[in-house]
């Protein structure tokens, strides 16, 4: 099979090596998938770069967790009746070594969710990571009854995550980070704010009783608007943040008796996950918004992780297998 991997960190064009390698072979409990369309992630270039420090967790990796395609083989304990079926991958690569940038891939049967007939390829290799984030930031611990706070509506994560608690029938404010902005956001919020213009005023008229929930991408940036915003009991989930040591406003946090949440998708549990894909397919089947920015061949991944890198416009980067 043609594969993308890497068995050293560094930049993009200076890792990623394709060539032919063994087809994977299912084990008990797994599938395998022939992918039609991979989907990167911030968190995949990360890996590859060492971000943090990180270092490599196996010999040689296939990137990206992502993807999705048709099954073509089952293992024991998998009906055998889901050969041929479509479906959405999440987690391939996630305490794995071997991901979605080949044209074939093995996960446990679980990850290969089957994807509705009206559903693209292209929606289900978008519905992983930032899909499940997005799902455990509107629901950890318990779904919200009153106004959400999305910032950075424009993401990966924001998007999806304003659009399932509008589902949810919350009432929904998504920021961008500057006026210039304001049209991209299009239909995803109810109201969306600019944060280079009196967002916390802006925001205190939308809400005068405080935001019941924020879904965070910048806790570092955003943590005394944050405070400033947020109601009595309210919760603060956050998925992200350019610091990686945050100070926050104890006090007036502590006196609203703010419950802080911060998620990291790989170790969300398997129930939690399970229940996001559920959730996400149904979405999906009727009418989740993902855009599309860039496509590229998988000869071409090296410019699709700097694409990811360094976004020149909000949407989702797929590689085509």
């Amino acid at each position: 099979m043609r594969a993308a991997w890497y068995d050293r960190q560094g930049p993009a064009s200076d890792v990623l090596r394709i060539s032919i390698l063994d087809e994977p072979h299912v084990g008990p409990g797994e599938v395998r998938v022939r992918v039609s369309t991979s989907g990167i992630n911030p968190g995949d270039v990360k890996k590859r770069r060492g971000w943090l420090g990180s270092a490599m967790s196996y010999p040689r990796v296939i990137p990206h967790s992502d993807g999705a395609g048709v099954i073509d083989a089952a293992g024991e304990d998998v009906e055998p009746g889901r050969v041929g079926q479509r479906v959405w991958v999440y987690g391939a690569q996630s305490y794995r070594p071997f991901g979605t940038a080949a044209e074939l891939v093995v996960v446990p049967a679980v990850q290969a969710v089957p994807l509705p007939d009206q559903v693209s390829d292209s929606i289900g290799a978008c519905l992983g990571i930032p899909g499940i984030t997005a799902h455990r930031a509107v629901f950890v611990g318990g779904p919200s009854t009153g106004t959400v706070l999305v910032q950075g509506v424009l993401g990966a994560v924001g998007s999806i995550a304003a659009q399932l608690a509008r589902r949810n029938s919350n009432r929904t404010i998504g920021t961008v980070r500057n006026t210039a902005d304001l049209d991209k956001a299009g239909q995803l919020a109810d109201d969306v704010v600019a944060l280079d213009n009196n967002p916390v005023d802006t925001i205190a008229k939308l809400a005068p009783a405080g935001v019941q929930r924020i879904i965070e991408v910048a806790l570092s940036t955003n943590a005394d608007l944050d405070s400033a915003v947020i109601c009595q009991d309210g919760v603060i989930a956050a998925y992200s943040s350019p610091a990686d040591r945050t100070e926050i406003p104890f006090w007036p946090m502590l006196f609203s008796n703010v419950t802080l949440c911060l998620l990291g998708s790989d170790d969300f549990s398997p129930e939690a996950k399970i229940q996001a894909a559920q959730n996400l397919t149904a979405a999906a089947a009727t009418g989740l918004e993902l855009p599309i920015r860039t496509r590229y061949s998988l000869e071409d991944i090296a410019r699709a992780h700097d694409d990811v890198e360094h976004p020149p416009n909000p949407g989702r980067v797929l590689l085509d297998l």
